[in-house]
């Protein structure tokens, strides 16, 4: 066979190319099983600390089938609602049947859009709500987890986590324990725009639905406010009315006399 025309050269091509494509297919179907399972186990890893489960370093020195565990002792409930805040699934939250909507992105085009989306909430035992938030930062997407008091208004813990943020501006946000730390006894003010504000110097004005900014990470810092918020509207109707009741109770408690004072 003469090796330098050109019938040659696109058989040899071709034969080179279907050998490559089958090997990579061969390798992305033994390979995808443990991506999954490492994926979930950090899904997992980033709600628990977010809801305090265990301090965050020892979470990531745990294995995954620990992980598994440790979830299905600590969890609760998980459901998933729409933005109608009406229930429309359930998860699975035994050991070997765990079940995360950990596919953010689609969810929050569908928030954007009106469209109809599936969002997630975990509900661990003490009755810590966890709920996730994602957006766009400087360089890729940026995302995380917050876990609200069983008033469904306090910040009991936060966690970010950023696909290529700047290293030492933006990559704060998950590198920093006091940037996680600054959310905790945050509220979140349901009903108002915006219901939370992170942004340079807004502690300075005693809100306490407010964060600071991180220095030199404007863009980074931009996109998480507007994560916080976007994902904040699509949860109210469901947890704003359980923050809602929560303050009439405690209005109720204030105004209500007790039997000494009769």
């Amino acid at each position: 066979m003469n090796t330098n025309n050109n019938v040659y050269t696109v058989i040899y091509t071709s034969i080179v190319v279907v050998i490559v494509a089958a090997v990579l297919a061969f390798v992305a179907a033994k390979l995808g099983p443990a991506q999954d399972a490492n994926a979930k186990a950090e899904t997992l890893r980033q709600m628990m600390s977010a809801a305090g489960i265990k301090p965050t370093e020892e979470l990531y020195a745990t294995g995954n089938a620990d992980i598994l565990q440790l979830y299905a002792d600590n969890i609760e409930e998980a459901y998933t609602i729409g933005l109608d805040g009406e229930k429309n699934g359930e998860l699975g939250t035994a050991k070997d049947n765990i079940q995360l909507v950990d596919k953010l992105k689609p969810q929050n085009k569908a928030i954007k859009a009106g469209g109809e989306a599936t969002l997630p909430v975990y509900i661990f035992k003490g009755g810590k709500v966890v709920i996730p938030v994602y957006g766009a930062g400087l360089w890729g997407p940026v995302w995380g987890y917050i876990a609200l008091e069983p008033d469904c208004r306090t910040i009991a813990g936060a966690y970010f986590d950023h696909e290529g943020e700047t290293p030492g501006l933006g990559a704060k946000i998950k590198d920093e324990p006091w940037f996680r730390e600054k959310f905790v006894g945050k509220t979140v003010e349901w009903g108002d725009t915006p219901a939370f504000r992170l942004e340079k110097n807004a502690e300075a004005t005693g809100a306490a639905n407010a964060v600071d900014a991180i220095s030199g990470a404007t863009m980074t810092s931009k996109g998480l406010n507007e994560a916080l918020n976007v994902w904040f509207k699509a949860y109210e109707k469901s947890l704003g009315i359980g923050a809602f009741f929560h303050m009439l109770e405690e209005h109720a408690s204030e105004t209500t006399p007790n039997a000494e004072e009769e």
